[in-house]
């Protein structure tokens, strides 16, 4: 036993050496793009992580919801708790194959951009969690380069968080964090409703 703790601590020290290289060489302080996306179940969830994160350092929050909208949230229901620190928008009307209109989630789509807009021009807001934004972007109810050029616009230690299957290449070009959510197993495969608490 005590071979295999020794031979545990000599890797872990050598590992803790090549980490520590790295953390001192990461000498960057600025706000950053990080879009989470695929088909995987997390990619909503991981952004109202970064908002509760962003929120307990002090920062003022906000959040634009693209296509969501058709119904209440537990996150919104509790994020509006915070009027001072958040500011939350669900701008949709419901999910796509619900609304079956193109143009009005167009409309939809340019007004939240229009606030989004707002948001990320404000050196006030920390964080700003764009949710959904990448299927406006993959149905292109908005412009990919006109979206890109207002997220490389915003002030320089501002975070920004997108959300949404189908993440278009020019964006994950110029994120800085992009993680893709796979599919193992999900729920709703076994004929299991969206719950409560855990979908919505």
């Amino acid at each position: 036993m005590n071979d295999i703790n020794e031979r545990h601590r000599i890797r872990m020290e050598r590992k803790k050496a090549v980490i520590d290289k790295k953390i001192s060489e990461a000498d960057k302080h600025i706000g950053i793009i990080v879009v989470t996306t695929g088909n995987g179940k997390g990619k909503s969830s991981s952004g109202f992580g970064m908002v509760m994160r962003a929120l307990g350092h002090g920062m003022k929050v906000a959040v634009v919801q693209f296509i969501k909208g058709g119904m209440s949230t537990g996150e919104e229901k509790f994020l509006r708790r915070f009027p001072d620190e958040v500011s939350f928008h669900a701008m949709g009307e419901g999910y796509t194959w619900e609304t079956q209109d193109r143009q009005r989630d167009t409309e939809k789509a340019a007004e939240a951009w229009a606030l989004a807009r707002r948001f990320l021009s404000d050196p006030d807001i920390g964080l700003v969690l764009l949710d959904e934004l990448n299927i406006a972007l993959k149905y292109r109810y908005l412009d990919a380069e006109d979206v890109i050029e207002d997220l490389l616009d915003r002030p320089a230690m501002q975070h920004v968080v997108i959300t949404g299957r189908g993440a278009p290449e020019e964006l994950i070009a110029v994120a800085d964090t992009v993680t893709e959510m796979a599919v193992v197993k999900h729920a709703f495969q076994a004929g299991i409703a969206a719950q409560q608490g855990t979908e919505w």
